[in-house]
């Protein structure tokens, strides 16, 4: 089962520091070890385990038994604003985004 999350507003590269956490697991071992992670995107994508969870339960598959086949975390663009500098320049500043999808088997 899948479930995606379109924009987090995150850089990829913390939240993949996140995802190599939980692939391979069980998803109960998953959800245990991401509710006493202190990261900030380990709730989003603890939600987004219950959810494709749920996507396999609502399919009829015991969702205890699932494992967290893979998670891709890819870049959802970025905000890009200016702050002013010295001499009258501007320098960009880049919030980067995240699209983290799960897969379950």
């Amino acid at each position: 089962m899948k479930a995606s999350l379109s924009t987090h507003n995150q850089p990829p590269r913390k939240v993949r520091l996140v995802t190599d956490l939980v692939k391979g697991k069980k998803v109960p071992e998953a959800l245990a070890a991401l509710s006493f992670l202190p990261k900030r995107a380990a709730l989003p994508i603890k939600k987004l385990i219950e959810s494709a969870a749920a996507n396999a339960k609502a399919k009829g598959q015991d969702p205890e038994k699932l494992v967290v086949k893979s998670v891709r975390v890819d870049s959802a663009g970025m905000l890009v604003k200016y702050m002013p500098r010295a001499m009258g320049r501007g320098a960009p500043i880049r919030r980067r985004k995240s699209q983290i999808i799960v897969e379950l088997a």
